[in-house]
């Protein structure tokens, strides 16, 4: 590249003297953020046990963060572009540290979902805020491509950090643990940031906020991954669960059309209709709903079934975090100037279903060994290789006063499948559960048999579930192969005179 893309304010080389300082506290908040995502899912079965949540809500721990998170991605980014990123920064940070004591101090199911919503909220403040900081701070184009390499590699490392700290937090001192550690996170972020971070002069966007948009929006998905929950304890044919289905369509309907007439609106229809962006969040967010109810059917595998330790299954998920690290580094990276975005996503999102494939298999006594160690690789591996060529596309050729909120789509994209994931892979796991046992409790007469029973219609319910998933990421595969169409990054692909399709070598400039 040869030329950067420089902030306001500021030359290539003469950025803030005190970049380098940033970046780590940048990088710090980060990390909390990322660690919170997978620390909780340790934790997870402990606290429904102290807290009395039933089977039916323990996906609203998991659930009602994502949801926030990923419904307010925009609005923050956007939040974040008209006060000033450091103040969103900060703000969110400051959230983050109070919604986790709270967190941590929980006494009920309730005020442990308000407080992970309210993670949520304050994590899609801070995220896109802390994305946009580094954005402006680090004009040069070596120096930028090394600072995001050190951001992206503590965001892929931190979910192994927070699989192994959740599970000697909940192991040896209690799940409220899990919480309260976000806390000195956030205080040494914060006062880190206060010292080192200035903010670029003349980067705001003034543009009038789209509450229409954000409205409509939220309550749209809002609606949607409550009529999944409904539909687990009262059927798909209950008249609230239609309700919010119903509703969740035209709300999100009606979000599309308010933002096609608003001038500024949250989310310009631009973005999400080019061809392979629409359909890089649509795969991946696809994707991302079998990865998230597989986190929470394995958790509950390992430790009530297998009988593993929080500590014990911390260190069991590392595998598909190693397998994750090693497709996106060692293969993504690799390949991506050499082949087409799709001949990567696409066999990527099927390798990954191999391995979820080989989970169906589930039974009591399955060994972690030769079942499920080589399903974690092949899952890590496949998602990796399809996210590498992802995340790099899902920018490339948009207008620079976009680029901001095509990055934001993919993690809306993410978390929301996430959400709606969880919901419904849950619901397909209990409704298969309480099938399975009704079916066969003639047989159990004894309490012992009565026990093995329950275990096994659990691992039923697991693996009708992780069946589904796999049918799922079929879809994303077959998306990224026939929606994803363009070049190797540095071509762009245009057509011809005679119709026929060529790759131009062009520059590529980071955003």
């Amino acid at each position: 590249m040869s030329e950067a893309v420089k902030a306001p304010g500021l030359t290539a080389r003469s950025g803030d003297a005190n970049r380098w300082k940033a970046l780590v506290f940048i990088a710090l908040a980060q990390l909390m953020v990322v660690l919170d995502s997978t620390i909780v899912n340790i934790a997870l079965p402990s606290a429904q046990k102290d807290l009395g949540i039933s089977d039916g809500n323990r996906q609203w721990v998991v659930t009602a963060y994502a949801l926030a998170f990923g419904g307010l991605l925009l609005f923050g980014g956007r939040i974040a572009d008209k006060w000033g990123r450091r103040r969103a920064f900060l703000t969110g940070l400051v959230g983050f540290a109070l919604a986790s004591a709270l967190g941590g101090l929980a006494t009920s199911g309730p005020m442990m979902f308000g407080a992970r919503a309210l993670q949520g909220v304050f994590g899609a403040l801070l995220a896109p805020a802390a994305l946009s900081l580094l954005a402006v701070m680090f004009t040069d184009a070596r120096e930028r491509a090394k600072a995001f390499g050190i951001y992206g590699a503590i965001a892929g490392g931190g979910g192994a950090v927070g699989l192994i700290l959740g599970g000697f937090l909940t192991e040896y001192l209690d799940w409220r643990w899990t919480f309260f550690v976000n806390v000195p996170f956030a205080v040494v972020a914060a006062l880190g940031a206060t010292l080192v971070i200035r903010e670029p002069e003349g980067g705001r966007n003034r543009s009038p906020l789209d509450i229409p948009g954000v409205l409509l929006s939220t309550l749209g998905l809002v609606a949607l991954v409550y009529g999944f929950t409904r539909a687990e304890s009262d059927g798909w044919g209950d008249a609230v669960t239609v309700t919010m289905f119903v509703a969740s369509v035209v709300l999100l309907l009606a979000f599309v059309l308010v933002e096609s007439r608003v001038k500024a609106p949250l989310l310009p229809l631009r973005v999400v209709r080019d061809r392979n962006r629409g359909g890089i969040y649509l795969s991946l967010g696809l994707a991302i709903i079998g990865m998230f109810g597989l986190f929470l059917f394995l958790t509950y595998y390992l430790q009530i079934v297998k009988g593993y330790t929080p500590v014990k299954t911390g260190f069991a998920f590392l595998p598909m975090v190693a397998g994750m690290i090693t497709g996106s580094t060692q293969i993504g990276a690799r390949l991506m100037t050499r082949v087409r975005p799709r001949l990567l996503m696409g066999p990527g999102f099927l390798v990954a279903g191999l391995g979820m494939l080989l989970l169906t298999q589930l039974e009591i006594g399955s060994s972690y060994v030769t079942l499920l160690l080589p399903a974690m690789v092949l899952l890590g591996l496949g998602m990796g290789t399809a996210f590498m060529p992802a995340m790099s596309l899902a920018t490339q050729g948009v207008e620079p006063r976009d680029a901001g909120v095509a990055s934001a789509m993919v993690n809306t994209s993410q978390q929301v499948g996430g959400a709606i994931g969880t919901a419904l892979l849950n619901t397909i796991a209990a409704s298969a559960k309480t099938s399975y046992f009704n079916d066969h409790v003639g047989g159990a007469v004894t309490k012992p048999q009565q026990q093995l029973l329950g275990l096994q219609s659990m691992v039923h319910g697991y693996t009708s579930a992780i069946a589904l998933a796999v049918g799922i990421l079929g879809v994303a595969s077959l998306i990224a192969f026939t929606f994803v169409n363009a070049g190797r990054p540095g071509s762009v692909t245009v057509a011809s005179g005679r119709g026929a399709e060529d790759e131009v070598p062009v520059p590529v400039v980071a955003h």
